[in-house]
């Protein structure tokens, strides 16, 4: 049998780009349950969307399946089930299991460049990963997803934590959805998470961080100025901080989410009118709010930041200790996000609630950091206005469901 045709090498550590979450689609690694065909626009320069599948199931409660199938606790936790092949509404706090349209198979076992032994069983015998480790893979929301407080997180069958998914799993995804400030209508094909595939760990150290900067900027002052590097702070990642003063004359910083609002239908492109769902908030003097408990707002961070083409990131909370505060949702931010250094990068839009407690918050405020990691290979497209890139170049913006000025 001539394998050449049947492998995916690997040279590099990383962050798998398009061009190899093709390969991958093309050998059933990424394939589908139904038939249904991936789609060109799916792929970003680090991910793929994953689409919404055909039924929903309500559950009591989120959980996590451990020594079970995702079926084996919908089925102790089921409540009713519903077809979304024609669009459904999901109520808010509601939580929603709905089985994803793609699977995955990943190698359970792979070829070392140096060895070349195979080590797989009869059933990979048409495929082989030449790689230094196996694969494994991380989802997140959508960046819409987010803005539109909709809470998704992925579960495997026998996992025991959400969004990670181990080396050699094979079988089917599923998203829990929970709505939290707004009704929302899904159908099937909807996209509201994407996936990405990892080859090993490159998680880039607080030193190479600095080091790129120094040379290729990724953080910017509000002027559009690349950082002193005595300026841009490190620990396990790059901080970023949350923003309270204007940029626009209208005075807004910030938006926080109105209870009780109709539905929000996610086939609606600047449809939907912001001041029937968000409320302004509006600089205040001492520079400085109290957040509600549970309810949900939308900030912008005070620095630009820009992803090179040669690295993804993704936007951790900064965990202040007590636990009181998210800040964030939606967290993959693709290589090309910023654009290039004279773009003067973009400011990330921080997903922020409040738990149990009133929590003040501050200007420049240290909210959320992100991890660096590089990709295994250059990404054949990056985030821009060439693949219609939604938040490019983005200040403070809501999802893009609702009319917004050039301004905001």
């Amino acid at each position: 049998m001539n394998n050449s045709k049947n492998e995916v090498r690997l040279r590099t550590k990383g962050i798998l780009p398009v061009q190899k979450l093709k390969t991958l689609c093309d050998h059933g690694i990424i394939r589908t349950s139904n038939g249904m065909s991936i789609e060109e626009d799916q792929f970003q320069p680090n991910s793929v969307d994953l689409r919404l599948g055909e039924v929903a199931y309500r559950v009591r409660s989120s959980f996590l399946p451990e020594n079970e199938t995702v079926p084996q606790k919908i089925q102790k936790l089921h409540q009713y089930t519903f077809s979304i092949e024609s669009g459904a509404i999901l109520e808010p706090n509601c939580v929603y299991i709905i089985p994803l349209v793609e699977e995955l198979d990943l190698p359970g076992t792979y070829f070392t460049p140096q060895r070349k032994l195979f080590n797989g069983d009869s059933e990979l015998d048409q495929f082989r990963l030449i790689s230094e480790e196996n694969l494994s893979a991380k989802a997140n929301p959508k960046s819409t997803t987010g803005r539109l407080d909709i809470f998704t997180r992925v579960i495997t069958d026998y996992s025991h934590r959400f969004e990670e998914i181990e080396e050699g799993y094979r079988g089917k995804l599923y998203l829990e959805v929970v709505p939290k400030s707004f009704p929302i209508k899904v159908r099937t094909g909807h996209r509201l998470n994407q996936l990405r595939i990892r080859h090993g760990q490159t998680i880039l150290s607080d030193q190479n961080l600095l080091r790129i900067h120094a040379s290729d900027p990724l953080l910017f002052g509000e002027e559009g100025e690349p950082l002193p590097l005595d300026k841009v702070k490190v620990n396990n990642g790059l901080f970023m901080s949350v923003n309270l003063q204007p940029e626009e004359s209208n005075g807004i910083v910030g938006y926080k989410a109105k209870k009780h609002r109709d539905m929000i239908d996610l086939d609606l492109i600047d449809h939907y009118e912001v001041e029937d769902f968000w409320e302004p908030i509006y600089n205040r003097k001492g520079d400085h709010l109290i957040l509600e408990p549970e309810a949900f707002y939308i900030f912008a961070s005070k620095e630009r930041c820009r992803i090179p083409p040669e690295y993804a990131a993704e936007m951790i909370a900064y965990d202040t200790g007590s636990g009181e505060l998210r800040t964030h949702y939606a967290g993959f931010f693709d290589s090309g996000f910023g654009g290039r250094i004279e773009d003067k990068g973009a400011r990330a839009v921080l997903e922020v609630r409040s738990h149990d407690v009133p929590f003040l918050i501050e200007d420049g405020q240290t909210f959320c950091s992100m991890k660096f990691e590089h990709n295994t290979e250059v990404p054949e497209f990056v985030y821009g206005s060439e693949i219609k890139s939604n938040y490019q170049g983005q200040g403070l913006k809501l999802g893009k469901h609702f009319r917004q000025g050039a301004d905001e």
